[in-house]
């Protein structure tokens, strides 16, 4: 126990003062601080500031439609914050008009367009640039089309309320059979705000997940295949049990990337608690204390479990590798999985309850990233948890006494990579 206790202080302390973990950590942090910061920048650098300065004018001439022109400006002002304000013309002057938009007074203008037969003008968009924003153009959609009821049902005799009911869209609200008899209102923005910032956690554990289990195991199987290329293995393991080899470094490699997810976990705090950032979260409705605690627990929880059987893989395949060259096809399979329980669960984000991601749920190699989106995002039960869980553990246990025998045969057999049935023979000679 001392000398696995030695293992690990050694590998920790060897791999944390490397200039590859210091210069990968520090890159990182730096594109963590600019992901976040990056509205922020963005807006410093354009000089865009909220305010006056961010309206673009649109001409809009209504010759004889002075009234269509008083409804479209009425229902402009009832939409949502716009970017766009009206500058009315009275007549179609188009020298004068092509004259303001080169001036920069306008972006474009609008006009109205008598057509034999229809009772609504067919309204005509003009600019520089052909094509129109498509902020504008739904916009001015919505608007046109609240214009154009109104103008029609105006000789119906309704009352204001009457025609604000009729424009008013129609609103549908999914909602799931448990939570059909709850009352909406500040309820079920609470619960958007949780399901925004859940995802955002969800995501980021994935990411987190499956970069640290790559540069960790990578890192594992390979400083096992150098110290045994290079022969100093021979001299390790007369003073070092393999088996205390293979955990002392599966453990320190754990404490080196739990180590910098730590980095990683302060850095995004800093930022986030940056005044602009605050604000920004204010703005989006996002609460951090909407975070569902058992998220974060058992994000924990698997994201151990499963680094240990991966990692004891990584080192159990590098024990059999005697060329450096020859490791990356040979943990290729690992990776391969790693990048499954990756892609599954990035892509089935929007659609946690799917049966692959509950089936998923139950495979260790790819549990530990599939549940967390059920947990997060989805519908599932204690028992589908702590059943994953269980499964998780069993498979850890098998697979890792697998690779504690491929491990302490595998640090003594060199030449060319072992063939399974030769393998097989070796791991038969030692008994665990």
């Amino acid at each position: 126990m001392n000398n696995m206790w030695t293992v690990i202080r050694f590998t920790f302390m060897n791999k944390v003062r490397t200039k590859s973990f210091v210069v990968s950590t520090l890159i990182f942090a730096l594109i963590i601080s600019i992901g976040i910061n990056l509205p922020y920048l963005i807006q410093l650098f354009t000089g865009d500031k909220a305010g006056a300065e961010d309206i673009t004018r649109i001409g809009l001439v209504y010759g004889q439609e002075q009234l269509l022109a008083e409804q479209l400006e009425t229902t402009w002002s009832s939409l949502p914050a716009t970017s766009y304000e009206f500058v009315k013309y009275e007549t179609a002057d188009e020298a004068a008009l092509n004259k303001d938009i080169e001036n920069g007074n306008i972006e474009g203008y609008l006009k109205f367009e008598k057509q034999e037969g229809n009772t609504f003008p067919t309204v005509v968009y003009s600019s520089e640039d052909e094509a129109m924003s498509p902020e504008l153009q739904s916009n001015l959609q919505a608007a046109l089309q609240i214009a154009k009821t109104r103008s029609i049902v105006d000789g119906l005799n309704l009352s204001e309320s009457q025609i604000q009911e009729l424009n008013q869209p129609v609103r549908i609200d999914a909602r799931s059979i448990e939570g059909a008899s709850k009352s909406g209102g500040a309820s079920d923005e609470k619960e958007g705000s949780s399901e925004i910032i859940n995802y955002i956690v969800v995501y980021a554990l994935i990411i987190l997940f499956f970069f640290t289990l790559m540069g960790t195991g990578n890192m594992i199987a390979s400083e096992v295949t150098t110290e045994k290329s290079s022969r100093i293995m021979e001299i390790l393991i007369t003073s070092v049990s393999p088996l205390s080899q293979m955990f002392g470094k599966v453990i320190g490699m754990f404490l080196l990337g739990l180590s910098q997810i730590a980095a990683f976990g302060v850095v995004a705090v800093i930022n986030l608690m940056l005044p602009h950032n605050i604000d920004t979260l204010k703005e989006m409705n996002l609460d951090l204390s909407a975070i569902d605690p058992m998220l974060l627990v058992f994000g924990l929880i698997f994201y151990i479990l499963g680094y240990f059987l991966y990692a004891m893989l990584y080192a159990a395949i590098g024990s059999i590798v005697s060329r450096t060259e020859d490791l990356g096809q040979a943990i290729m399979p690992i990776t391969m999985l790693s990048l499954v329980a990756f892609y599954i669960a990035i892509f089935s984000l929007s659609a946690p309850n799917s049966m692959l991601m509950k089936v998923s749920g139950y495979i260790p190699f790819i549990s530990p990233t599939t549940i967390l989106v059920r947990i997060g995002l989805g519908d599932i039960a204690v028992w589908e948890i702590l059943l994953s869980l269980g499964i998780l553990v069993v498979a850890i246990l098998i697979f890792g006494w697998l690779a504690a025998k491929i491990y302490r045969t595998g640090v003594l057999m060199y030449g060319k990579r072992p063939t399974l049935k030769e393998l097989g023979k070796a791991m038969k000679a030692y008994k665990m």
